[in-house]
């Protein structure tokens, strides 16, 4: 167990200090990476190095043969199902017939040690028929390629359509965006250890994840095994952004585990991290904006095309994601947006950090900005004439019910004060290009962008959501269970938070998460604080009543009338206060509760419908110096209002915006994984080009509090949309200082000096 004893009142409104952040800081905290065990064997995957081909024949003599290799593994030994994913089941374990993207797993070895099993791997000899591969994602729109998957090219296609369909607008603005393939890029890689039971009827889990359950339930089913029998503790998760989501090593670890009957450990090093988690879609999506003479947006026009790799992982999500924020925050009745996410024999991508939002605001936002050109207004006032409200209605025709400040999230921002000018004579690092003395100060060009962005909230289209949380009250000390995944975001902490404010104890202990209680969803969709915060609170506030009742029957107070003021229980008509502590003395109150959103629903073939919980809103204004010449550029700052609802602590809260800041730079000026024929180029942190500390800008920042009346804290997640807008931002401020186009994000050097 974790455990926080407070030695002040650290409760919601509070920067309250998180359980594992000093054993992180001091090294002492254990990753999955970390774990192990007595008598344990390593694995390791053989993968593809072919984007498409036909496996003829697979020799595993050679491997077995190696002094300590005790098994190898095919498709041939997995008991159960043969395929596993999270919307559709349509990724197998191993290639049995066909392999269809350049990583993709063939076979996995255990043996007595890490080199042993990569010398089994190179022994391994599989006999491919190297097959033309799918590599353009209008390819498998228009048929001209044959099916690279039973299921089909087309993973799903969805119109969008509202209002007068021949609509023209007195003014229209056109264009057409790209987006590259960007790494969610976590420190932490992917880990596990695998405990086989005796019996060898079961087996014991300990992994970096997301979602605990969803694994649980596809392990089991590739096993052949009951639920109950596969069971998941998380493993210390160094970051996710999505790319734990989807199964990497999970079953391939318990197979190994269950055929060998000795405990099995898997980690990848990072160039297999690259092959073995998806990434985010690259897309295209053309764009028609039309609007009246004023500015007033009145039509949208799109299509969207997304290339989702060789398995469907959460494309459609993704895809629905897009579709239904192509109008951006902006008021607008009549849209006609067609969206289509397809199969390709390109690495798998499904969720990332914003969903399939964030290609649609880098279009619609880039439209924006061109609008505003047309129309003569500034990119603050077009965006403030059509800024969404509470009411307002979606291309979806769903009514916006939540709290919508997108005019005081623009207003907000554009007051936050400017950065200062850049020096005459300015430090080497003051410059784009830093300490490499390339870019000189005459050269440089200062430019000022926006962005604005509406993101849902949890999940959509009738999904089942929920989250289960259980509080236990005994000895004056609270014990919460969750199965909430802590990747990084800080729920550790906000659920000691939730339970001191709602029971006012202050040591607050933590059971590990695992499937020993019922599921809590993923870490996604920026859904925890308020689903499974929704859950701790629940089950808080049903300890607390029975608290109340044995207080009322000791005392002879009504429970009705009695709070809980810091550490005391009070009758607030009456002079009874008590201490919680003393109240609680010799009891044992122990209750569990599942927290579920207001149901949502599918969107019909025109795309209509009430398919989203709730939105949050984002303005973000981003300063750039530029060197024309050499096509440097250096982010000086980035000044955001984020309506966040209710902030629960302003330490988590900042640091959920930075960061989400640092990842949205990244796709708008240096990260994309490179492709080649299918085959990845750039599989390492040499070579995929990550924000460091010298390129983080200065952020300012406001956070805009309008309690959420859904929310049971009112506050709205924080996670995703600070890496939205400010892709389009810091492209716009590019822009700005160029005056060229710059269509494509990452933006590269050859874009600034030799685009239009």
């Amino acid at each position: 167990m974790a455990t926080t004893t407070a030695t002040s009142r650290a409760t919601l409104g509070t920067s309250a200090v998180r359980p594992d952040g000093l054993p992180k800081v001091q090294g002492r905290f254990a990753f999955a990476s970390d774990v192990w065990a007595d008598n344990m064997l390593w694995g390791a995957t053989l993968r593809s190095p072919h984007p498409h081909a036909r496996i003829r024949s697979i020799d595993v003599s050679g491997a077995l043969a190696i002094n300590g290799v005790s098994v190898v593994i095919t498709a041939d030994d997995v008991p159960g199902q043969l395929t596993y994913g999270l919307i559709t089941s349509d990724q197998p374990v191993f290639a049995r017939d066909v392999v269809r993207y350049a990583g993709e797993p063939v076979a996995a070895v255990a043996a007595d040690h890490p080199e042993t099993a990569r010398r089994a791997l190179d022994a391994i000899r599989v006999d491919y028929e190297v097959l033309s591969a799918l590599l353009d994602a209008e390819q498998a729109i228009d048929g001209s390629f044959a099916a690279i998957h039973p299921d089909g090219n087309v993973i799903r296609n969805q119109r969008v359509i509202r209002g007068d369909q021949s609509f023209v607008g007195d003014i229209i603005v056109e264009g057409s965006y790209e987006l590259g393939m960007q790494d969610q890029a976590f420190l932490g890689l992917e880990a596990a250890l695998a405990l086989p039971d005796e019996d060898g009827a079961g087996v014991e889990l300990f992994v970096a994840t997301q979602w605990l359950h969803e694994d649980q339930k596809q392990i089991a089913a590739c096993l052949d095994m009951p639920l109950e029998r596969v069971r998941i503790t998380l493993g210390g998760v160094g970051g996710a952004f999505g790319g734990r989501e989807d199964i990497s090593l999970q079953v391939h670890c318990c197979l190994l585990a269950l055929v060998t009957r000795r405990p099995i450990k898997m980690q990848y090093g990072r160039e297999e991290s690259f092959f073995g988690h998806i990434h985010r879609h690259p897309a295209r999506i053309v764009m028609h904006h039309h609007a009246d003479r004023d500015g007033t947006l009145r039509r949208v026009e799109a299509r969207a095309v997304f290339d989702g790799g060789a398995y469907a992982s959460t494309s459609s999500a993704v895809l629905i994601n897009a579709v239904t924020h192509m109008q951006g925050p902006y008021r607008c009745d009549i849209a006609t947006v067609d969206g289509y996410v397809v199969r390709t024999n390109n690495p798998p991508c499904g969720a990332m950090r914003g969903f399939g939002v964030v290609q649609a605001c880098f279009a619609h936002e880039s439209q924006m900005d061109k609008l505003a050109i047309a129309c003569g207004l500034s990119p603050v006032d077009i965006r403030l004439k059509n800024a969404m409200r509470t009411g307002d209605r979606l291309i979806t025709g769903q009514i916006v019910e939540s709290v919508a400040p997108v005019e005081r999230c623009i207003r907000e921002t554009a007051a936050l004060p400017m950065p200062a000018p850049l020096l005459d004579e300015p430090d080497a690092l003051d410059l784009p290009g830093g300490s490499g003395l390339t870019a000189r100060r005459s050269n440089i060009r200062r430019g000022v962008g926006w962005g604005v962005s509406i993101k849902n909230l949890m999940y959509s289209e009738g999904f089942d959501d929920y989250a289960t949380a259980r509080c236990r009250l005994a000895d004056g000390v609270i014990t919460l269970q969750f199965a909430t995944a802590e990747v990084g975001q800080g729920f550790v902490v906000l659920a000691q938070q939730i339970a001191r404010t709602v029971l006012g104890i202050d040591t607050v202990l933590l059971e590990p998460i695992s499937t020993a209680i019922g599921s809590a969803g993923s870490t996604s969709a920026s859904r925890q604080t308020w689903m499974s915060g929704g859950a701790v609170d629940g089950a808080c506030r049903l300890v607390r009543e029975q608290l109340f009742a044995h207080v009322g029957a000791t005392h002879d107070v009504d429970p009705l009338r009695l709070v809980i003021e810091a550490t005391d229980v009070v009758d607030t008509m009456g002079t009874l206060r008590v201490a919680v502590a003393d109240a609680a003395r010799g009891l044992v109150l122990d209750e569990t509760f599942e927290h579920h959103h207001r149901a949502t629903e599918e969107l019909d073939e025109n795309g209509q419908g009430n398919c989203h919980v709730a939105f949050a809103f984002v303005a973000h204004r981003a300063v750039v110096d530029v060197d024309p010449d050499l096509g440097l550029v250096k982010v000086v700052q980035i000044a955001t209002a984020q309506d966040v609802g209710r902030v629960l602590n302003p330490l988590a809260a900042l640091g959920q915006v930075e960061g989400g800041i640092a990842q949205g730079l990244g796709l708008a000026v240096m990260e994309e994984i490179v492709l080649v024929n299918g085959k990845m180029r750039n599989p390492s942190f040499t070579d995929y080009l990550l924000p460091t500390a010298l390129d983080a800008p200065d952020v300012v920042v406001t956070m805009i509090e309008e309690p959420e009346p859904q929310a049971p804290l009112g506050a709205k997640g924080i996670g995703e949309p600070p890496c939205i807008s400010v892709t389009p931002a810091i492209v716009a401020a590019i822009r700005d200082a160029t005056g060229k186009a710059l269509t494509r994000v990452p933006v590269r050097p050859q874009d600034i000096v030799f685009g239009d």
